[in-house]
């Protein structure tokens, strides 16, 4: 057999691929050890929660266990984490329990949550998003929160409607007097009752200038057309963010399967009932030229050119403001009145600090709250204790942000936990127990309400912070003094101890406060 040529190239061939193949072997080999492979980085994590269902996500479960919140808490203490990942539709929910975590949301990352979620309730209340808390980041929002704090809250616009809260403290006093010389009252004061009217009277004489709607009543007590708008307020107040399932699936708001929107609907048509006549009526005076000064906060609304504001914006922007001014104060101070008269040794001392600053022969003022730090220490704690809803208005996640070691993606909804924040054991001593002397400084210097360290949640802070945070200091403090220092509180008669169970559905005491009240100052002081 001769020699072929082809089969000694193939050799050759074979060995020159052989021997680049090892080369390139050894080179890899070489470079895998002094540099090892770099690894892809692991993606990041979601906060822990539920596993969800596919589309619906953990909505059965929401709907199985009724209320929300309360899910939420208990499936959070389950998990012994303090920041919670829920999907809900395609929306993922991010509860929060930590003010340290709290803490990275609204201060590292505030520039990224500055937002609002979009929803039903929101829409409807908002007016289609031309007010303040209720808009989504950009430049409506910029537009009507720079507006509210420039021109509405200013310290200035604050001082210039004392004498407007001053009058309705005054008929608070009157009021209550005049329960307790009522026969028929027993000397009885449903005192949520009373506490919500004061703030709806504030907001009221603020805004518009008046008490009554209609022609009032002579003992100082709303009439049928104020107790149906303030009734109004804490319904938009109940529904609003209230986990309605077309908040996460929006296509089925149209069918309204939980009976939300019908609901705010018809509040929201009380409230415009009573508002429209009053405002349109107004703007056409300030038109026309028969009306020049301003009078109350309608009047700088519609006086201003910039910005100048729209009927629709004026007509939006008066109901969140009377939606953001009635609940926090009037809540705290029925809860706190609540604890005090099942402790009364912390009446007590309240009562004697007010003595001493203010004496038996005049009414509290607003000049003498610096000095009420005792009260204010009680007010604050009923803020901690009990806050007037779960959740603070939740913030938007407008970037995939990295905070607590975990991805939040864009498009969450951050809820921070008034009930976590408040009662969190390791922040707390005793975090179940109304305990007024926590706040207290030892150099004895003033108690504020606020808490920027969000350790518990009084006012909003951040981007989205509360404009109001001294209208609804002063009102809480007047309402709380004025309640101490006019009246001895005691439980109604054949009641050991006041019931502080919470209501099923929220946070609200279950049974409304019912105590005896009796005048303790001079007659004339409660005679307007």
């Amino acid at each position: 057999m001769g020699y072929d040529p082809r089969f000694f190239w193939f050799h050759l061939q074979s060995f020159w691929i052989s021997l680049l193949i090892m080369i390139i072997s050894v080179f890899t080999i070489t470079k895998a050890l002094r540099f090892p492979l770099i690894q892809k980085p692991k993606k990041p994590k979601l906060p822990p929660g539920p596993k969800p269902w596919p589309i619906v996500g953990n909505l059965p479960e929401m709907l199985a266990n009724k209320p929300a919140f309360r899910w939420i808490q208990k499936l959070m203490q389950e998990m012994n984490t303090e920041i919670a990942c829920i999907r809900l539709g395609n929306a993922h929910v991010i509860t929060i329990t930590s003010p340290t975590i709290a803490c990275e949301f609204l201060r590292k990352h505030d520039a990224d949550f500055a937002s609002r979620p979009i929803s039903m309730s929101t829409h409807i209340v908002s007016s289609g998003y031309v007010t303040t808390a209720l808009v989504p980041y950009g430049e409506q929002w910029k537009k009507m929160k720079k507006m509210v704090a420039n021109h509405l809250f200013s310290p200035m616009k604050h001082q210039w409607l004392q004498d407007k809260r001053t009058e309705e403290a005054d008929n608070l006093m009157f009021y209550i007097y005049n329960k307790c010389k009522n026969v028929n009252d027993r000397g009885l004061v449903n005192v949520r009752d009373v506490a919500q009217h004061y703030c709806g009277n504030v907001i009221r004489k603020m805004i518009f200038n008046a008490r009554y709607f209609g022609k009032g009543r002579k003992n100082g007590g709303p009439g049928f057309e104020e107790a149906e708008h303030v009734d109004a307020i804490f319904m938009l107040l109940k529904y609003i963010y209230a986990f309605s399932i077309s908040d996460y699936i929006s296509w089925l708001s149209a069918l309204d399967l939980d009976g939300h929107q019908s609901k705010l609907k018809k509040a929201m048509r009380i409230m415009n009932k009573y508002h429209d006549p009053i405002i349109e009526e107004r703007i056409k005076q300030w038109n026309d030229g028969s009306k020049t000064d301003e009078e109350d906060l309608l009047d700088v609304m519609i006086s201003l050119k910039d910005p100048l504001l729209t009927s629709k914006q004026i007509k939006a922007q008066i109901i969140e403001l009377m939606m953001a001014v009635v609940d926090n104060p009037s809540n705290a101070i029925e809860w706190a009145l609540a604890e005090m008269i099942n402790q009364p040794e912390l009446l007590q001392r309240a009562t004697e600090e007010l003595d001493n600053v203010v004496g038996k022969h005049r009414l509290v003022q607003e000049s003498d709250i610096p000095k009420l730090n005792y009260v204010k220490a009680c007010a604050r704690e009923a803020f901690r204790l009990h806050p007037i809803v779960p959740f603070s208005v939740p913030h938007a996640c407008m970037n995939d942000t990295m905070v607590a070691n975990y991805l939040i993606p864009k498009g969450s909804h951050i809820l921070l936990s008034r009930r976590g924040l408040g009662r969190n054991p390791k922040v707390w001593n005793e975090p179940h127990k109304f305990k007024p002397e926590r706040h207290l400084k030892s150099d004895g210097s003033d108690v504020v309400l606020s808490q920027p360290n969000l350790k518990f949640i009084t006012f909003s802070t951040g981007r989205r912070s509360c404009p109001g945070v001294t209208l609804g200091t002063t009102m809480t403090i007047m309402l709380f003094a004025r309640l101490i220092h006019g009246f001895t509180w005691s439980a109604p008669p054949n009641v050991s101890s006041i019931n502080l169970a919470e209501s099923k559905d929220g946070t609200l005491l279950a049974e409304s406060l019912v105590a005896v009240a009796k005048p303790r100052l001079a007659m004339e002081l409660y005679h307007l």
